[in-house]
């Protein structure tokens, strides 16, 4: 436990580190976490690497030092050049609003700067990122766009009760679900008489809704349940889900009957729950463009123009004015009404129009 002689960053900072309760369960994108150990920097299954940015700067923490900015489907790291061991990792589940304004950098002055305001239990915290490549809106551009992707798929992530998730009694798929079983007449334990509903088995959750009315329903992703198993209840031998504490620590049972039916029910969703864990279905689409490529593939070999160079009027013009072979005085010099001025007599064969050419 923290001792009271701690700072309260410290504090922070002991909550922040403190290992979470189950090993498989997905912190990345729940958790505000400060100079991490490096293998905390991984991407774990499932986590996908977006983008990366170098040259930006920590302003508010670590003001005047360049690090690099990346950005997953769960989170964004940032990590100083110098020391890796100086590191931001932010989930996305923590942010609450992304900005820009002016801020004021050690390196670059005043300039354009992301604002990311998290919030992590109690604490909040607000970090600046400066951008030291000139005109590249990338550092705005790209974090918002992802927020925002993670935001629209919640609900392959979060339990959600009482959703808008059925529609004429069949299930509004998500995209990248697909339903691998529908079974009928299951038992919801959660009242004193139970309620009769639909359980929905996919491949990113469990959705369970009352035959007598859609709303009362219950969606549970793969990635917040804790365990899976049958037990014993006042209505018999039963299904029992335990959720994250995150989600609310919900102990959720259903009645399937017969009971070879619920065995064969439970043995399907512990086999689709094992595989999930070992390579989640997220729900963060994304596409990425105008990739800058390897060095070595934006190499252009020089090689020998293939042309042939052919002699015209306004290129002998060129060469006439500037030089002239063999020439030993000035030529005279007269009026030119055309321009108003006195100019050298032009060679032989060459017109005022043919010089006009040339420029």
């Amino acid at each position: 436990m923290p001792n009271r002689g701690m700072s309260g960053l410290e504090k922070a900072k002991y909550v922040l580190f403190g290992k979470s309760q189950n090993s498989a369960y997905v912190w990345q994108d729940r958790e505000v976490r400060f100079d991490c150990p490096v293998s905390a920097l991984d991407c774990r299954p499932g986590e996908t690497l977006i983008d990366t940015m170098s040259q930006i700067e920590d302003t508010k923490g670590n003001s005047g030092e360049q690090g690099q900015l990346t950005m997953t489907n769960l989170r964004l790291m940032w990590v100083s050049d110098k020391s890796h061991r100086i590191n931001l990792t932010l989930g996305y589940n923590c942010i609450v609003s992304i900005n820009i304004k002016e801020a004021s950098s050690r390196l670059k002055g005043s300039t354009q700067a992301l604002f990311v305001l998290t919030k992590f239990h109690t604490s909040k915290f607000e970090f600046i990122f400066t951008n030291f490549v000139r005109d590249s809106p990338r550092l705005f551009t790209t974090i918002q766009t992802v927020f925002r992707a993670y935001n629209t798929s919640r609900m392959y992530r979060d339990l959600k009760l009482r959703g808008a998730v059925i529609s004429d009694k069949e299930l509004k798929l998500l995209p990248l679900e697909q339903i691998y079983s529908q079974v009928n007449g299951v038992w919801n334990l959660s009242s004193e008489q139970g309620n009769l509903g639909t359980f929905f088995v996919t491949n990113v959750r469990l959705v369970w809704h009352a035959n007598l009315l859609e709303t009362f329903n219950v969606s549970i992703p793969y990635m917040q349940i804790v365990s899976v198993g049958v037990r014993d209840s006042k209505f018999g031998q039963a299904l029992v889900i335990e959720t994250h504490p995150n989600s609310g620590g919900y102990m959720l049972g259903f009645k399937v009957e017969p009971q070879d039916r619920m065995d064969k029910v439970y043995t399907e969703i512990e086999t689709l729950w094992q595989v999930y864990s070992a390579e989640p279905i997220l729900g963060v689409q994304f596409t990425v463009e105008d990739v800058a490529k390897p060095l070595k593939d934006m190499t252009i070999h020089r090689k020998q123009d293939d042309v042939e160079i052919v002699d015209a009027d306004a290129s002998a013009a060129f060469a006439a004015y500037y030089a002239e072979d063999g020439r030993q005085a000035d030529r005279e010099v007269v009026y030119n009404p055309d321009l108003g001025l006195a100019t050298e007599t032009l060679p032989a064969g060459m017109t005022l129009s043919d010089l006009w050419n040339v420029v």
